[in-house]
């Protein structure tokens, strides 16, 4: 069992994605993710384009992370 990765974001029960983090690293990358993210809204307040481009970078460093350390996304059912 040591080969298992450990999961930070397990699979949502139903539909397609990750729900909440089950690990400490998990709920630290969705903080900084958020800290971040409020950063560049204070920064780039009066410069929506520039904010939109920045919240799709850390938005899609958070799904990398996610398919990196979470379970494989797939749609589910409810059922294992």
């Amino acid at each position: 069992m040591e080969n298992e990765k450990k999961i930070w974001f397990p699979a949502k029960r139903y539909g397609w994605g990750w729900g909440p983090p089950c690990a400490w690293q998990g709920w630290l990358v969705m903080l900084l993710w958020l800290a971040l993210l409020c950063a560049g809204a204070c920064f780039m307040a009066t410069r929506v384009v520039l904010f939109v481009a920045y919240a799709v970078v850390l938005s899609l460093g958070l799904i990398a992370v996610c398919l990196i350390k979470g379970e494989k996304p797939r749609w589910r059912w409810g059922k294992n």
